[in-house]
């Protein structure tokens, strides 16, 4: 039997991920951007991973690096992205 310490559940971690993702995307789409402009802006060479990521694929998830750099590029504090 496999005891789980975290404070968190696993479908609330998928939760938080889900809500970064989502606020990541209605910020592209307000700001009129495709996934290939912000990812290429930010540095991700693959505009795969950054879909994954922005659609919460795969476990593919923004880091702090990521999501610190799309906020630059959007003009936007970060924590929006949190709300």
């Amino acid at each position: 039997m496999e005891i789980d310490f975290s404070n968190s559940s696993k479908e609330e971690i998928h939760d938080f991920y889900k809500n970064i993702s989502n606020n990541v995307r209605k910020y592209r789409i307000e700001k009129g951007c495709s996934q290939e402009k912000v990812a290429l802006d930010i540095g991700i060479k693959s505009i795969a991973f950054y879909s994954n990521c922005e659609n919460n694929k795969y476990e593919k998830h923004f880091n702090l690096e990521h999501l610190y750099k799309i906020s630059k590029s959007f003009n936007i504090p970060i924590e929006e992205f949190f709300k």
